[in-house]
């Protein structure tokens, strides 16, 4: 696959993969053993960039819980420098399993050594801060970041859902290489916040996750299908019914450009990201290794 670059010099493969619904967000946690053939599958078709974070977890049926970064560490440590792994801090999780946001730079240094651990690696290609912590400020998150980069512990750094003026000032204390936010045909946020002119003028590479609108945009989802209350799609309006039969007009327009491509649903909404700029690399991800060999 070929490469793109990001930020200075952060190279990966033109499609990453996210490792989320492994484990986290889609119902109970899939099979691990059947998730790391998958992941080294992904490698093996040339895909080099993996994105995880400290917090997406899950409960397995015997109670135990799910780490999706060691389910990552463990699949890639064969492979280990010849893969880029993204992870994030900033968001734990409390004693009920309630998301605590928390950037202080005490809890990010003790969240990089939980997830060198679970990662089974020494270092972090590209570490983020999940989401912004109004009681930290960012410069000071920034500070600590330029510090594990200076010991070795990372060797880029991001921020993800973060506003323009934040993206400015962590900028300007230590350079950022990405910013991550939701972007995808059914999602326009980043082109109506200034985002992305940001990113482009600032030569910061940009990270879409959701690149195929949760799945809605693959054309497989009924109009008319429900979700478990574990899964996130549940609580999110454009899974509601209502909205779901009205923006079947994209999925209806997507399906024809489709047809006459010769190719499928996701792969226009994929192409159609990546499309808007050479410093964009989307990482979907999927449970399913015909889903993951089709978006590469």
């Amino acid at each position: 696959m070929r490469k793109q670059k990001l930020g200075k010099d952060l190279q990966v493969s033109a499609v990453g993969l996210g490792c989320m619904g492994m484990t986290h967000a889609y119902g109970k946690p899939a099979d691990k053993e059947e998730m790391k053939k998958l992941i080294v599958d992904a490698v093996k078709q040339g895909c080099n960039f993996f994105d995880t974070a400290e917090c997406y977890i899950g409960t397995n049926d015997d109670g135990s819980i799910a780490y999706n970064e060691e389910l990552v560490g463990e699949a890639l440590a064969p492979y280990r420098h010849e893969v880029i792994i993204a992870t994030k801090c900033g968001i734990r999780h409390g004693e009920n399993r309630e998301l605590i946001m928390d950037a202080r730079p005490k809890v990010i240094r003790k969240s990089i050594e939980g997830s060198l651990k679970r990662l089974k690696t020494d270092y972090v290609d590209l570490y983020y801060l999940h989401r912004v912590d109004p009681k930290t400020p960012i410069e000071l998150v920034a500070q600590t970041m330029k510090e594990l980069m200076a010991e070795g512990k990372i060797k880029h750094w991001g921020l993800s859902e973060a506003g323009v003026e934040t993206i400015r000032k962590a900028h300007a204390i230590c350079p950022l290489t990405v910013v991550e936010s939701e972007y995808s045909m059914i999602f326009r946020e980043p082109e109506k916040n200034g985002l992305l002119d940001t990113l482009k003028e600032l030569k910061i590479g940009f990270i879409p996750f959701a690149p195929l609108g949760k799945g809605f945009l693959t054309a497989t989802i009924d109009p008319n299908q429900t979700f478990s209350k574990n899964d996130t799609r549940s609580k999110q309006p454009r899974f509601k019914k209502e909205n779901m039969a009205i923006n079947q007009v994209l999925v209806e327009l997507i399906k024809k450009l489709a047809k006459e491509k010769q190719v499928t649903p996701a792969q226009i909404a994929l192409a159609w990201v990546m499309a808007q700029g050479d410093w964009i690399v989307p990482i979907p991800g999927s449970r399913k290794l015909s889903r993951i060999e089709e978006n590469i």
